[in-house]
């Protein structure tokens, strides 16, 4: 199960049904779950823990140490779940700080070429496709969706079913099930992902009530909020509105212009 060629630190934990490829190396402090999968040519450093069914493709480098000028080479920490996949060339970080992990949840696929920064934190059943580039300290909701080539500032966090379209660039909060496109401007609703995710027309089209009552009316988004506390309380509405409450860098707000993806509800 471990080709010949590769390297396997005698301090790393490396489950006996892990199957390790040509040229790969695990080094020291390393944990590998069960039945995890190294193509040829991964990397797998640091004080990095991986759960169970993880699948690493060729030219992975998994648990290096931060791009960060105040690292001073403490034995900080990468922990990622079970059952995720990355892609050809994917880069994920460890933390800068001892008290602050870099954290993957599970069943996320973070396609080729794409990297996560130190002291990110993602969710479950992301997507991450190829070329995107996460900045250190975001955070990633579940089932948000960034497309090829988006790139994601530091400190911002992108909510449960937000969706990045291709290219786009953001430096504040993705509130959720929203779409970012272009430069921090949204335009519209996931639609598409609510439904995959199995939520219900009438939830959906509440959320998309408050959408409107947020982004395309003519208020100042505080005074917004403000009001639809008491007309909105589905789940994903309340989650929308405490989102919003809470956000230090402040929310990608919709352009002027019509929105392009509102069209796909019932």
């Amino acid at each position: 199960m471990i080709h010949p060629t590769a390297i396997i630190s005698t301090t790393a934990n490396v489950d006996p049904s892990c199957t390790i490829g040509p040229y790969s190396v695990v080094d020291d402090h390393v944990v590998l779950g069960a039945n995890c999968r190294l193509a040829p040519h991964v990397h797998i450093t640091g004080h990095t823990t991986v759960g169970e069914g993880n699948v690493f493709h060729t030219g992975c480098v998994i648990g290096d140490a931060p791009q960060d000028f105040k690292y001073r080479d403490e034995p900080t920490r990468l922990r990622i779940g079970d059952h995720n996949i990355f892609r050809e060339q994917v880069t994920v970080h460890r933390s800068n700080k001892l008290s602050e992990d870099t954290v993957i949840g599970s069943h996320n696929i973070l396609m080729a070429n794409s990297h996560i920064a130190h002291n990110c934190s993602l969710g479950d059943r992301i997507i991450i496709v190829n070329g995107a580039l996460i900045a250190g300290h975001v955070t990633i909701a579940d089932g948000a969706l960034i497309s090829a080539h988006c790139l994601v500032h530091q400190f911002v966090r992108i909510g449960r079913f937000a969706l990045m379209q291709g290219g786009s660039l953001i430096t504040k909060d993705l509130a959720p099930a929203t779409v970012a496109c272009r430069f921090n401007e949204i335009c519209g609703l996931n639609i598409i992902g609510l439904r995959r995710a199995g939520v219900s027309s009438v939830e959906r089209l509440e959320l998309k009530r408050l959408y409107h009552h947020l982004f395309r009316s003519d208020q100042n988004l505080t005074d917004a909020v403000a009001k639809a506390e008491p007309l909105f309380g589905s789940p994903l509405a309340l989650e929308m509105l405490q989102f919003i409450k809470t956000s230090k860098r402040g929310v990608v707000m919709r352009s002027g212009a019509p929105d392009e993806v509102e069209s796909n509800e019932e």
